[in-house]
C-alpha cells in the first residue's frame, strides 16, 4: 500500500490547469458511443474512473482510441448509434466508478441483450436501488445483490417513457433515467426536488438530443439521431478546489487555475468560499460546447467559516470533504447538515472525516447527516497518519489540511487519489514552498 508524506509548507504559488472534468468526461464518452460517426474528445480525464467508462464501452463494441491522455491527445470514439451496441461476453467492470455504473445501467436497460455490471469492493457497497426503481418502471428488469447492490444483472427491454420524481437529489440517477429515455418512444421526464448539476442535459443538447427544462422538470425526447462531435472537456473544478484551499490555508500564497469548468450548477463552491472571505477572481470567462470555462485566481485570506445545509448541499457534494477539512482553519468553524448522502459515497465520508480530523487534533462532532467542526481557536492541527479508507477525495483533502499542520503527516493508500487525479501529489509538491 503506497504512502505519501506531506510536510508543512510556508506557501503555495503558481499556475496550473486541472485535469479534465470527470463528470463531463463520462457523459461525453457515453453519448459519443451512442452517436453515429467518430467523435474527438479533447482534455478527456485521465482519472481511473473515466478509464473504466471507456473500458466498458469498448466491451460493448464501441471503437475507442486513446493515447497518452496526460500529453493532451484526444480520445477518439467511433459510435455505433442507439441500436448498435453489442453484448459483452464478459462482465462490464466499472471499477470504483459509481458514475460509470449508474449511467451505463440506464443505457443498458434499453438494449436488446443482457448485461452484467460489476465493480470493486467499494462500489459493491454503494446503493443502486435508487437507479433500479425508475428503470424497472420503464420496463427493464434488473437483478441486484440484496436488491440494492452490484453486481447488476440487466435484462434489456423495449422501454416506455415515464415521468419520475427524484426522492433524493441525484445527478447520477437523473442522468440514468434521461439516458434510458433515449431508447423510449416519447418523452421521458425527471423532476428534481432541488437542482443538481446539469452536465447531462448540456451534453445531450451538444450531441443533438431534444432535451428541455421547464422549472425543475427535465424532458428528453426518445429515439434521437445523435451526431458525432469534436468537443472539449473543461478542467475539473472539484480537483482545482484542493489547490484553491491550500492557498487559503497558507499565508503569502497566490494561485491561479486555468481553463476550469464554471457551470453554474457546479460552481457553488466558489460562492461559499467568497462568502467566507476568500478573495477569488474569475477572468477570461467563455463558453465551450455549452459549458462555461474560465480562469480562477485566489490569494491567502482568513476565512470566517459557517454553516452549509439545505439545497446548497446537492451543489457541493464533491467539495464537502475539502470544506470540512478547512474547518479548523476558519474563525467560526464549519457545520455541515442535510448531507447524509456522504455516508454512501466511496466511503462513509462523514465518519472518515470525523476520524481523520480527530487524528489531527481537531474538535469534531459527528452528526447523523453531517459534522460540526470547531475553528482555529481550538488549536493548530498536528501531523498524523491519515487513513482515507480508499477514498480519493479524503486523501487529497487531508493532504491539503496537512500543509498547515504542525509536523508531517502520512497519507496511507495515497494511490487512491488516482481515481480522480492521478498526479495530484506530484503537482501539489511542485507548487508548495517550504
Amino acid at each position: 500500500m503506497a504512502k505519501e508524506t506531506v510536510k508543512p509548507a510556508r506557501s503555495i504559488s503558481g499556475v496550473m490547469e486541472p485535469p479534465g472534468d470527470k463528470s463531463i468526461s463520462h457523459r461525453y464518452a457515453i453519448l459519443a458511443a451512442l452517436a453515429r460517426g467518430r467523435s474527438e474528445i479533447s482534455h478527456y480525464s485521465a482519472a481511473a474512473d473515466c478509464q473504466s467508462t471507456l473500458d466498458c464501452l469498448a466491451r460493448l463494441g464501441v471503437g475507442v482510441e486513446r493515447t497518452a491522455l496526460n500529453g493532451g491527445s484526444p480520445v477518439l470514439i467511433t459510435g455505433t448509434g442507439l441500436e448498435g451496441l453489442r453484448e459483452s461476453r464478459r462482465s462490464l467492470d466499472a471499477g470504483n466508478s459509481g458514475t460509470t455504473m449508474r449511467l451505463l445501467t440506464g443505457v443498458l436497460a434499453g438494449q436488446h441483450f443482457d448485461s452484467m455490471l460489476t465493480g470493486d469492493s467499494s462500489l459493491k457497497r454503494r446503493p443502486m436501488r435508487r437507479v433500479i426503481e425508475p428503470l424497472e418502471r420503464m420496463g427493464a428488469h434488473i437483478q441486484a445483490r440484496e436488491a440494492n447492490f452490484a453486481p447488476l444483472e440487466i435484462t434489456g427491454a423495449a422501454l416506455e417513457p415515464i415521468r419520475y420524481t427524484l426522492p433524493v437529489p441525484s445527478a447520477q440517477v437523473k442522468s440514468a433515467v434521461l439516458l434510458a429515455g433515449l431508447f423510449a418512444d416519447g418523452t421521458t421526464s425527471v423532476e428534481e426536488p432541488v437542482p443538481t448539476r446539469d452536465h447531462t442535459e448540456v451534453a445531450l443538447q451538444e450531441f443533438g438530443a431534444d432535451v428541455r427544462r421547464v422549472g425543475r422538470v427535465v424532458n428528453v425526447l426518445g429515439r434521437p439521431a445523435l451526431r458525432a462531435r469534436q468537443i472539449m472537456v473543461p478542467g475539473d473544478l472539484s480537483s482545482a478546489v484542493f489547490f484553491l484551499a491550500a492557498a487559503l490555508i497558507l499565508p503569502g500564497s497566490s494561485f491561479v487555475v486555468h481553463n476550469v469548468g464554471l457551470n453554474p450548477t457546479r460552481s457553488a463552491i466558489l460562492d461559499v468560499l467568497s462568502g467566507w472571505g476568500a478573495p477569488i477572481n474569475i477572468v477570461a470567462l467563455r463558453g465551450e460546447s455549452g459549458e462555461l470555462i474560465g480562469d480562477v485566481s485566489v490569494r491567502h485570506a482568513d476565512l470566517s467559516g459557517g454553516a452549509l445545509c439545505g439545497e446548497l448541499i446537492a451543489q457541493l457534494i464533491d467539495e464537502l470533504p475539502m470544506l470540512a477539512a478547512l474547518g479548523p482553519y476558519t474563525e467560526k468553524g464549519v457545520e455541515i447538515r442535510d448531507a447524509a448522502e456522504l455516508r454512501v459515497k466511496e466511503s462513509d465520508r462523514i465518519a472518515v472525516l470525523a476520524d481523520n480530523l480527530r487524528r489531527m487534533g481537531a474538535k469534531v462532532e459527528e452528526l447523523p447527516d453531517g459534522l460540526r467542526i470547531e475553528g482555529r481557536s481550538a488549536g493548530r492541527l498536528r501531523g498524523a497518519e491519515i487513513d482515507p479508507y480508499g477514498d480519493h477525495r479524503m486523501a487529497m483533502a487531508f493532504a491539503v489540511a496537512a500543509l498547515g499542520a504542525e509536523g508531517p503527516s502520512v497519507i496511507r493508500d495515497s494511490d487512491c487519489a488516482g481515481i480522480s487525479y492521478p498526479h495530484f501529489f506530484k503537482v501539489l509538491e511542485q507548487s508548495v514552498e517550504r
